[in-house]
């Protein structure tokens, strides 16, 4: 019966991360790209100018940075080395230009969610900022929508609550560490009710709920200042780490680029039988890409309707740069590494192991040392998407109970006994709804995106037309 069910979830968690949802979204990057006018182009100087510099005398809870960080803590995580690896060893080198593909239309779709979140957010007295999808959804297509807004609310607290945020990360966390510490569990430990487990686990899982509840109980402002830490600091060692990886091996990048085409049109033209079809690269790719960076899902703009601005447009663009971020850099120098490396091909590597291949054969370094600095990475990654799910979370809830801050801290207490239990959870079905419930989250979102396309097309025409010096 449990097998069972297992399988159930498993066939709707296909359906919701398959075609039908890929689709929706990525036919509302386009109508967003047409009618901005390949905006995520001709702005992208100016929004990542933007990004590091703070509005001064904006309304909101943290910086313009800041919330980006606080998005991008959410979206770099486990899916930069382990999501990648997955698609590329599914689908072929060419499931990486997919999802470069999905990325840039991705990134007009994650323009319009931070603008409408800064447009249709609510600020109290005291400052606090609130918006997201269910604002721009109940305040910009109308009060006979709300229970949209709800529905959205409601998948995000289960998202948050049931594992993407908590379990899958923990354990991605624990895992890591126990396989560079103590691989062969030679430190053991009986837990009585629940098992064996390698001493590294239990201390970890110490660790991280003792750092996790420190950084929570001080709500978004202290996420926000740990992501501005956290986020560029990770980001820039494995944005080293890659490039220094394709300098060493110059001479092949050529190659492997023509590889990574080619193969995402025709694969058993370049690979034989060993892969499947372009549909398959194509899904795999623009699946993993849109689990990665997010954009559609309804997320980001979460933490974007906290950011202190004054100007919708100002903050869509700062957050477009979470996208080309994630993926078109960070995703595409794991993809490259993994091409270059041959990684992809080595026999009974799948996950993380063949990431960590590519580091140990392409670095100009001692293997355990590259394999160390990468697990420090996954760890950092993994982390601060605790962090940001949590915030996401939190304002989902805030929203479904009105405005009470008593259930929202209940919650936060609930959240970190989630992370301090993570480890021991092994249940794949509490991963599998998460994994439903993240997918759900998109359909409301992508409704509103399309609903407001046109109140997005003609606040950024109305902000450039009126502030043409802005870029000058």
């Amino acid at each position: 019966m449990w097998e069972t069910f297992n399988q159930v979830l498993v066939a709707i968690d296909d359906f919701v991360w398959g075609v039908p949802l890929m689709v929706l979204i990525m036919a509302g990057g386009l109508l967003l790209t047409a009618r901005l006018g390949l905006l995520q182009v001709r702005k992208l100087p100016l929004a990542l100018k933007w990004m590091v510099k703070n509005e001064a005398d904006g309304a909101g809870e943290v910086s313009s940075f800041g919330a980006l960080c606080t998005a991008l803590s959410a979206t770099i995580g486990t899916g930069n080395i382990v999501g990648v690896a997955t698609a590329i060893a599914a689908g072929g080198p060419g499931a990486l230009f997919w999802m470069v593909v999905a990325a840039f239309l991705g990134m007009a779709t994650k323009y319009a969610e931070g603008l409408l979140a800064v447009k249709y957010r609510v600020i109290d007295e005291n400052n606090h900022a609130l918006g997201g999808p269910f604002y721009y959804i109940e305040r910009g297509m109308g009060k006979k929508w709300k229970w949209l807004a709800k529905l959205f609310a409601f998948f995000g607290v289960c998202v948050g609550l049931m594992g993407i945020g908590t379990f899958t990360q923990v354990n991605g966390i624990t895992s890591a560490v126990t396989n560079f510490f103590d691989p062969n569990k030679t430190f053991t430990v009986d837990i009585p009710f629940i098992g064996t487990y390698s001493w590294t686990v239990v201390i970890a899982s110490l660790i991280l709920a003792i750092c996790v509840a420190l950084v929570l109980i001080g709500g978004v402002k202290r996420i926000a200042k740990v992501s501005e830490l956290v986020v560029p600091f990770m980001a820039i060692i494995y944005i080293v780490m890659g490039v220094v990886l394709i300098l060493c091996n110059i001479t092949e990048v050529p190659a492997a680029i023509a590889l990574i085409v080619k193969a995402a049109f025709n694969p058993k033209a370049v690979l034989g039988g060993a892969v499947g079809s372009m549909f398959v690269a194509m899904q795999k790719g623009v699946a993993r890409g849109i689990f990665s960076n997010e954009a559609g899902l309804g997320s980001a703009p979460i933490a974007a309707a906290a950011a202190q601005t004054k100007e919708p447009v100002r903050q869509g663009l700062v957050s477009m740069t979470g996208t080309f971020i994630d993926t078109i850099v960070i995703c595409s120098i794991t993809g490259i590494s993994i091409v270059l490396t041959g990684a992809f091909q080595v026999e009974g590597l799948e996950g993380v192991a063949i990431t960590t291949y590519a580091f140990k054969e392409g670095l100009p370094l001692p293997p355990q040392v590259s394999a160390f600095l990468l697990m420090l990475c996954l760890n950092f990654f993994a982390f601060t998407t605790i962090l940001g799910w949590d915030y996401y979370s939190e304002r989902c809830l805030e929203y479904l109970v009105g405005g009470n801050m008593k259930s929202v801290k209940i919650y936060r207490w609930i959240y970190i006994l989630a992370v301090f239990i993570g480890p021991y959870m092994t249940v794949s079905a509490v991963w599998t709804i998460a994994d439903i419930f993240n997918g759900l989250m998109a359909v409301p979102n992508m409704i509103a995106l399309f609903a407001l396309s046109g109140v997005v097309a003609k606040e950024t025409k109305d902000f450039f037309a009126a502030k043409k010096h802005i870029e000058k």
